[in-house]
């Protein structure tokens, strides 16, 4: 009891030679972010803006090992599959800690009640906290999980079984998916029997790096260093999400030091950044794909003659090196040639506007067609400025007599439009969440996906193509599944619902400061195990 003062007071009479008692400086990463996320909660998030939001403060089952489409062992330590690929047996990893808030204090350590909770309620619609005021759960839904699941049971605290209907080749990787994160079922506990459950999607609570600490909407998200993070707590204090829409204002306070890290460098910035010795530019082929979807319940893109003249009267090279210089290639097919089961055998669509006027007389379209056409303001990988890309098909397509009337929204009502389908014509884009397939031809093109709320958002429901990606799902052999794909790209490419544009770099700016930053091949901006020490 007596040491502590005698060596604080040695301490003082030697620290001007010593430093021994000099403090350490909290340490704040921020993030220029593109936008608003349109929720906290990973299992309502249907963007990357959101998913990039919601990463800090949450883990899965199962992760992609950073930097890579590699599945780790994560909140699961290990797994087994029966061998008819039906049964999955997930043991629980062991003195995992939920973060706290004004409104809750963890009780007990993460167990198999959480994984239970997270999956039910999702799945059951007499869940308690099924119905919420954020929207659905648009991935589970598009991913087939309420078809795929049978049972989810847990034998014991740190076991949890996962029964599904049918093999499903892409499981374990939907698993590492956003939607999949595991909530708090102590939590959702709490708040339900404190009359506040619309708190739960608010006011976040996970097993992840970082806690939430507040939210201003177009201004900042703010979260701390979780102490307790079960890999280890971060060497930055606070991780701060600056929300600044537009690509030059985020070059110029990453310049000025403002923020450390900035989503979506458009191309045209790339050679700036690289020769700004204070700043780094990462790069990664996009596992993605930008388009133009046509809403084929509106007449008349309910006409595949209508659609195929649209895709030969787009310029996509001229797109392509205007707003995508030296940093995309065009696409063909609706996946980029990057991931395995393309068909290259597919050639594009030519342009050729005097072909495309003969497709339009052929489908009895002889006068003036006026319809509206949406762009993202906000900039996506897929689609890194919208407003030109929809300017110049604007030009293109008056050379077939048609007015396009362009027309935009903020991101979130943006996103909420392409998912009701309250649009004719649209640009949009995908970034892929799994390195599979599936992620592309399923997710956005199945007719699951064409419900109101899914990510099928040109409404374009194929019994053959449906047929054939659904199949593809359930079997592990890559071989055959290469061949399903390749026949469903071939009806895709016949049946023209999109424009394929583009498949882009994945392109994020750093300052030199930032180290232990690795891009993430599926778009996504991970901030975990990043720090910051002195510039060079």
């Amino acid at each position: 009891m007596m040491r502590s003062p005698r060596l604080s007071l040695a301490c003082l009479g030697l620290l001007a030679a010593m430093s021994c008692a000099a403090p350490i400086q909290a340490k704040t990463l921020v993030f220029c972010s593109e936008g608003n996320p349109e929720t906290l909660n990973p299992q309502l998030a249907v963007t990357g803006t959101a998913m990039d939001a919601a990463h800090p403060m949450f883990n899965n089952l199962v992760e992609y090992k950073i930097g890579t489409t590699t599945i780790m062992p994560a909140l699961a330590e290990s797994w087994t599959v029966s061998a008819d690929g039906r049964d999955y047996v997930f043991k629980l990893r062991r003195g995992v800690r939920f973060h706290s808030n004004a409104l809750f204090t963890p009780t007990r350590d993460f167990d198999a009640r959480d994984v239970v909770f997270s999956l039910m309620r999702q799945w059951k619609s007499d869940h308690p906290y099924h119905a919420t005021e954020g929207g659905g759960f648009a991935y589970f839904q598009d991913m087939g999980m309420a078809d795929l699941l049978e049972n989810v049971d847990a034998p014991d605290d740190h076991t949890v079984r996962i029964r599904l209907t049918r093999a499903e080749a892409p499981f374990l990787s939907d698993l590492a998916m956003s939607f999949n994160a595991i909530l708090s079922a102590e939590y959702a506990d709490v708040l339900l029997k404190a009359g506040k459950k619309e708190l739960f999607d608010t006011q976040p609570i996970g097993t992840g790096p970082y806690t939430f600490a507040s939210y201003r909407p177009n201004v900042t998200i703010r979260y701390r260093a979780f102490a307790d993070y079960w890999r280890g707590r971060q060497p930055i204090d606070t991780l701060v999400f600056s929300i600044t829409p537009t690509a030059a204002a985020r070059l110029t306070k990453l310049k000025a030091g403002e923020c450390h890290i900035s989503a979506f460098p458009p191309p045209e910035d790339a050679a700036e950044i690289r020769g700004d010795p204070r700043l780094t530019l990462h790069t990664s082929e996009g596992i993605n794909v930008g388009y133009l979807a046509m809403n084929t319940t509106r007449p008349p893109f309910d006409d595949v003659r209508v659609r195929r003249a649209i895709n030969m009267a787009v310029d996509k090279a001229s797109i392509l090196s205007a707003v995508y210089p030296g940093t995309g290639v065009a696409a063909v097919n609706p996946m980029p040639p990057t991931l395995w089961g393309y068909n290259r055998d597919i050639a594009p669509y030519p342009y050729d506007i005097e072909a495309a006027r003969r497709l339009f007389a052929e489908a009895g379209i002889t006068e003036g067609l006026t319809v509206d056409l949406w762009y993202p303001e906000v900039d996506r990988p897929y689609a890194p400025n919208g407003k030109r890309i929809a300017e110049m098909m604007q030009a293109d397509l008056a050379k077939l007599g048609m007015k396009l009337d362009l027309r935009s929204a903020e991101w979130t009502d943006y996103r909420d439009r392409m998912q009701s389908g309250d649009f004719t014509l649209a640009i949009f884009g995908w970034y892929a969440d799994i390195g599979d397939p599936d992620n592309f031809l399923h997710t956005l093109l199945g007719c699951l996906a064409a419900r109101v709320g899914g990510n099928n958002i040109a409404r374009w429901c194929d019994k053959d193509f449906n047929e054939l990606v659904v199949e593809a799902k359930t079997m592990a052999d890559v071989a055959r599944r290469t061949e399903l794909y390749a026949k469903a790209q071939a009806i895709f490419h016949d049946q023209a619902p999109w424009v394929p544009i583009a498949h882009s770099l994945f392109m994020v700016a750093a300052r030199k400061e930032v180290k232990g930053f690795i891009i993430d091949p599926l778009g996504y901006h991970v901030v975990e195990t990043v720090d910051l020490v002195d510039a060079p």
